[in-house]
């Protein structure tokens, strides 16, 4: 098998592993209903379930992204894939409560080593700009398809079987995917641990990020504003300080701060965190939209968000990267974003009950080209000036923007639809019409987000943005 065959099946590796994760993600709400029959979990303790996956994923991203950098990404990422696996079968096996909670968090920190280092290999493999483009639409095609496979599959194996096998089925192909990394995946030394690993950074970031996502998953039920809130978050804050200033002393910092002596790096960064924040926070109203408002079943709402995964897989595998060769990921972002806004802004302007082909299918095909086109040149952005010995950090950095911008985003527009819905049902409205009313005002706040995410990238990331990632045809090399 030639190298560049060798390279691509590489690729489709780490996407099967990366699918692993996301699927994950997504397929463990619709058996919710069924964990909580069988467990006993109170409304209130069954958020666990979900909530111990994202404080571990979410914490520790940064911490196994420079890992990945020190001792080698293939280590590591085998490494997490085990922890994966194996907090899956535990899952599958649970019998209590706090056996499941404790297994969801374990899978959560395999699942964050995993993937923490993927975004890195995929630079290494793909050294050359058009082909990098290429592998980055395909990588994100995978992300945006997990979701809606998640709900498919979540559904169709808790109604055939039962909510155990939605973890066990992570065992084989876990397993494969595993075996074929191993043997097709090239290995690499790390930089090394050098003078001593930062341990005392290492906890500090770690800690300071999984106080930080917890408050965040919390605050709905506690509220944004709530004392408790403030003061968890204000500790998390402080953490995150401590954890800077560790930074800029330490001889070894696991977090080098010149990283962030990139603008694009940076400010790529932030945009992540918005972009995720809407992102993450449609999927979760569309999900309560389509199930409570318009009485939609589990397979139903899998079926219902295909559009999104079907056009934005085909922007980013066949079109994304052409177009970024050809317009640079500058213009191919901004296009995204304006297609989300618009996109985010109908469903908000909608009906209170939709028909799906009248009201739902153009919107969501719209946001499916949005994410084709955003995400690639977004990655591309973020990961263009980072040093081949901290591409592992930086993709650590950008996976943990993303998780803690979908995370807060999540628990903003959750606040702000329940609110919305009080005041109406308040007001004398239909329970679908208060709902229907909640869930449309956190769309249009989305769309705003977008909005706010267009104008941080035309003043923050247009300076040689546009001519930094551009192809010679002739030469397949870029040009400035």
């Amino acid at each position: 098998m030639s190298m560049k065959n060798t390279r691509w099946l590489s690729l489709m590796i780490l996407c099967t592993g990366f699918l692993l994760i996301v699927v994950d993600m997504t397929i463990v709400n619709v058996a919710l209903p069924s964990i909580q029959r069988d467990l006993g979990f109170s409304q209130s303790s069954l958020a666990w379930v979900i909530n111990g996956y994202l404080i571990a994923f979410g914490g520790f991203l940064l911490l196994a992204g420079r890992l990945g950098d020190l001792f080698g990404r293939k280590r590591i990422y085998l490494v997490g894939l085990a922890i994966f696996i194996g907090a899956s079968v535990l899952c599958g096996l649970s019998f209590s409560q706090p056996m499941l909670v404790a297994a969801r968090f374990v899978q959560g920190i395999g699942g964050a080593v995993s993937a923490a280092v993927i975004l890195a290999m995929i630079v290494t493999l793909f050294p050359k700009p058009d082909e990098l483009a290429k592998a980055f639409g395909i990588f994100s095609f995978i992300a945006s398809a997990g979701a809606a496979i998640g709900l498919l599959a979540g559904g169709l194996i808790t109604q055939s079987v039962s909510w155990h096998w939605i973890f066990f089925v992570n065992l084989p192909i876990g397993v494969v995917v595993a075996a074929l990394s191993v043997r097709l995946l090239a290995g690499d030394r790390g930089i090394g641990a050098g003078k001593g690993a930062d341990v005392l950074g290492a906890v500090l970031v770690t800690v300071a990020l999984m106080l930080a996502v917890y408050t965040i998953v919390q605050s709905s039920d506690y509220g944004l504003g709530s004392l408790r809130t403030l003061g968890l978050g204000a500790v998390a804050l402080v953490l995150l300080a401590a954890f800077v200033v560790r930074q800029a002393l330490a001889s070894n910092p696991i977090l080098p701060l010149r990283i962030f002596a990139s603008r694009k790096l940076s400010a790529a960064n932030v945009v992540q965190a918005f972009m995720s924040a809407a992102f993450f926070g449609f999927f979760f109203v569309a999900s309560l939209d389509l199930q409570r408002v318009l009485g939609y079943g589990p397979m139903e709402i899998g079926l219902a968000f295909l559009p999104v995964a079907v056009v934005m897989g085909l922007f980013s595998v066949r079109f994304s990267a052409q177009l970024i060769n050809r317009f640079g990921p500058f213009a191919v972002l901004v296009a995204g974003q304006v297609v989300i806004a618009v996109a985010l802004a109908m469903l908000g302007l909608g009906p209170t009950v939709a028909t799906y082909p009248v009201h739902l299918l153009l919107p969501l095909g719209l946001l499916g080209l949005g994410g084709g086109l955003s995400f690639p040149s977004l990655t591309i952005i973020a990961m263009a000036d980072a040093r081949p010995s901290d591409s592992g950090l930086a993709s650590g950095v950008l996976n943990t923007t993303g998780q803690v911008g979908g995370a807060l985003g999540l628990a903003i527009l959750a606040t702000l639809a329940a609110s919305r819905t009080g005041s109406l049902l308040h007001d004398g409205a239909t329970t679908a019409a208060a709902l229907a009313g909640g869930y449309h005002l956190a769309w249009l706040v989305g769309a705003g987000t977008v909005v706010v995410t267009l104008g941080l990238t035309l003043s923050l990331l247009r300076a040689r943005t546009v001519t930094a990632m551009q192809v010679d045809p002739a030469e397949g090399e870029a040009v400035a």
